[in-house]
């Protein structure tokens, strides 16, 4: 079972340099131990524009061995403002020299269930020797209902223990067809990090991190088999957790 990290920050303008050092610091990590690539998943809201913003001022950063895939997508065009992959390509790929062919998007040409099928089968591509693959890092965001990917309180995609990628038609949140990560591929990462941020996260992450009195919300079910857990989070998304958190001083890296 992973251990768990709940790292608080002042403000998300303390917390996103140190995510961005994390990220680098997990690709040379990988690289370093004798991996041919830094495989790392990605997902939408607040941390395009933290990513976007951070990432390429760092000294030095390398991205020509990364491969990018994304935790969940929206099957829209990738110019529709709601498709994950077009605000990254954007606001980020063009400012670091990821390769195009190191970026996994979905084909949001085809039908839901295909475009889940395809995404699966370019993973199995890129990860060839893993029935589940393996990332050394996935960047998680939570809803203020306690979702993660595409995986949303009470819905049978949380038993999904089969497929990588599963296709859902039906999101609570517009739009509703999209593709996402299943569980099991992502309690097999190496690093999980989950970024949550603002006030009106404080009941749902004391719910996720402390238990609550109903079902465990899909954010909850997140715990790596041999990985790490990293809670980043502000003072305003942590004003009601009892636990014990870490708080690093300036220029810290985790």
């Amino acid at each position: 079972m992973s251990s768990r990290r709940v790292v608080v920050f002042p403000s998300s303008v303390e917390l996103g340099p140190v995510l961005a050092q994390l990220v680098c610091d997990r690709a040379q990590k990988a690289l370093s131990a004798g991996r041919s690539q830094f495989s790392v998943g990605l997902s939408g809201g607040s941390l395009v524009s933290m990513l976007s913003k951070e990432l390429p001022t760092l000294p030095g950063l390398d991205c020509s061995k990364w491969v990018v895939g994304f935790c969940d997508e929206r099957v829209v065009p990738f110019d529709d403002p709601e498709s994950t992959y077009g605000l990254y390509k954007n606001q980020l790929f063009s400012k670091i020299n990821i390769p195009d062919e190191g970026i996994l998007a979905i084909d949001p040409s085809l039908p839901v269930e295909q475009c889940a099928e395809d995404y699966a089968h370019k993973l199995n591509q890129v990860f060839p020797n893993e029935d589940v693959p393996v990332f050394d890092m996935l960047l998680l965001g939570m809803g203020p209902d306690g979702h993660t990917c595409s995986l949303f309180p009470g819905h049978a995609l949380l038993q999904e223990t089969q497929k990588i990628i599963a296709p859902i038609s039906d999101s609570p949140k517009p739009p509703p067809c999209r593709v996402t990560m299943t569980l099991p591929v992502v309690n097999a990462a190496r690093c999980v990090v989950f970024v949550s941020t603002g006030g009106s996260k404080a009941p749902v992450l004391k719910e996720v991190l402390e238990g609550g009195e109903g079902p465990a919300l899909p954010a909850a079910r997140v715990a790596p088999t041999q990985g790490e857990l990293l809670w980043l989070v502000d003072e305003p998304a942590s004003a009601s957790l009892t636990l014990e958190v870490e708080k690093p001083g300036p220029g810290a890296k985790l």
